[in-house]
């Protein structure tokens, strides 16, 4: 049956329409147990490739179900998809990393926080130099430093605080800023940060949380970034909040997105969520950028 006619065309054609990384792969049932097969068996591979290309970029892997040959090309996902750093060329061996996190009502108890997690685990690895400090800690750490720390990293609630305290040599940004570009599109978080500029007090905005935690007093997503945009262009703005896999299909009626750090999700999850915004011409953005843009200092992170 020619491959023009088969749902697998419509399927291929649809994932790349999301940016979605294909692999395709025609399992071969076992070996051939004959001459006759093996040449049937190649020349049904040749055709049926030559078929693939017809629509396709990528060449189709052949697997055998028996066996499971070839399995391993198939569990790899495709290059350059996964970025590799949170923390990208920042930093590397030797380099100090302060890492401000308040530890505040919102923060779990006796743990932290995933983000921050990944991001010492990934410092640790490249052999960094790491300080963990609270924002009321940060002056007294940094007095006893005899070099400033390359990079500071900080939870984007208290940004302008870290900001107005840092050493002028030290690099800021936010674990939020950090996943932004990890696991979505930090550019286009950028450039959608300046639609914020344009809303008022009738505009609607969308908070899109990927955690499904209980919200707490001084939940960033569900209290303390609504309250800055109220407190800036009033206490009518409507903002609507949703959780987990809960984003909206349409999206039409909002004025602005406003993405969490997407750490519970992978980075295509994240990427479909974008890419649902900028077929539907909304614009999107993150917590950090947000809270960065708000305080007026987004033009002085290291992104």
């Amino acid at each position: 049956e020619p491959l023009e006619e088969l749902t697998e065309k419509e399927w291929y054609l649809y994932f790349k329409e999301k940016k979605l990384p294909v692999v395709i792969v025609i399992n071969t049932f076992g070996e051939p147990d004959s001459e006759e097969a093996v040449q049937l068996f190649r020349e049904a591979s040749y055709h049926l490739t030559e078929q693939i290309r017809t629509f396709a970029t990528e060449l189709p892997i052949f697997v055998d179900a028996k066996t499971g040959e070839e399995m391993a090309l198939v569990r790899q996902m495709p290059e350059n998809f996964e970025l590799p750093f949170i923390t990208g060329d920042l930093v590397g061996e030797d380099d100090t990393v302060m890492l401000v996190m308040p530890q505040d009502a919102q923060a779990p108890k006796g743990r932290l926080i995933l983000p921050q997690v990944q991001t010492i685990r990934e410092l640790l690895d490249k052999k960094c130099i790491v300080i963990s400090v609270t924002p009321d800690k940060m002056k007294k750490a940094l007095i006893q430093e005899l070099k400033p720390p390359k990079l500071i990293i900080t939870d984007s609630q208290v940004f302008q605080e870290v900001y107005e305290n840092k050493p002028e040599e030290s690099m800021l940004t936010s674990f939020s800023v950090l996943f932004a570009a990890y696991k979505g599109d930090l550019p286009y978080y950028v450039e959608g940060a300046k639609a914020i500029d344009s809303l008022t007090a009738d505009s609607r905005v969308l908070i899109a949380e990927c955690c499904t935690h209980a919200p707490l007093t001084e939940d960033i997503g569900r209290v303390k970034i609504p309250n800055m945009l109220r407190k800036r262009f009033g206490a009518e703005m409507k903002v609507d909040i949703v959780s987990g896999t809960d984003f909206p299909n349409d999206l039409r009626d909002y004025d602005l997105i406003i993405q969490c750090g997407g750490c519970m999700f992978n980075r295509r999850y994240v990427m479909s969520r974008i890419e649902r915004a900028k077929a539907q011409e909304i614009p999107m953005t993150n917590y950090g950028v947000t809270i960065a843009h708000l305080t007026g200092i987004l033009d002085k992170i290291t992104m």
